[in-house]
């Protein structure tokens, strides 16, 4: 059984959204999947807005539309994409 390494970039809908909060639900709503968050990176788009990229490290066999939904139906979080998904080696 094979490990997989996502990068999520999690898009907040304000720039007055709080990171560390959105952060702490993200972690929580992978480990109810059994994924673990290994860290995140702050992206700085426009205007004060920032995008969240979450590194995320599950079992290659969980359906990653899982990920992005369970993300994209939080609060204050406007859109969700996987930016990069690669095979642990």
């Amino acid at each position: 059984m094979g490990m997989a390494l996502i990068k999520l970039k999690i898009m907040p809908d304000s720039p007055d959204t709080d990171l560390e909060a959105l952060k702490s639900r993200a972690t929580e709503k992978i480990k109810s999947i059994e994924g673990q968050i290994t860290h995140f990176e702050e992206q700085p788009i426009a205007f004060g807005l920032k995008a969240l990229i979450a590194f995320i490290r599950i079992n290659e066999h969980k359906d990653t539309s899982l990920i992005e939904n369970m993300m994209k139906d939080e609060e204050h979080v406007s859109s969700t994409d996987i930016i990069d998904y690669r095979r642990e080696l």
